[in-house]
């Protein structure tokens, strides 16, 4: 099997994403997308990003080591 590796989630990706999130965090994702106006799969990749790296606005800013 070959991967194809994306610089960004698809929104294919992103609903299947959300379908295995408990309702809360998917709810919280979904409310935080339409308050900023960005697609789906944008708002996971900051929330993933903010995750790794608290300063990242995202995955492309994303250096989780930074500091390490």
């Amino acid at each position: 099997m070959q991967v194809e590796m994306l610089e960004q989630i698809s929104s294919k990706d992103a609903e299947a994403i959300l379908k295995l999130l408990p309702e809360r965090i998917r709810i919280a994702i979904i409310a935080r997308a339409k308050e900023i106006d960005y697609p789906i799969e944008a708002t996971l990749e900051m929330a993933i990003a903010s995750f790794l790296d608290t300063e990242a606005i995202s995955f492309t800013d994303c250096k989780p080591n930074r500091g390490y």
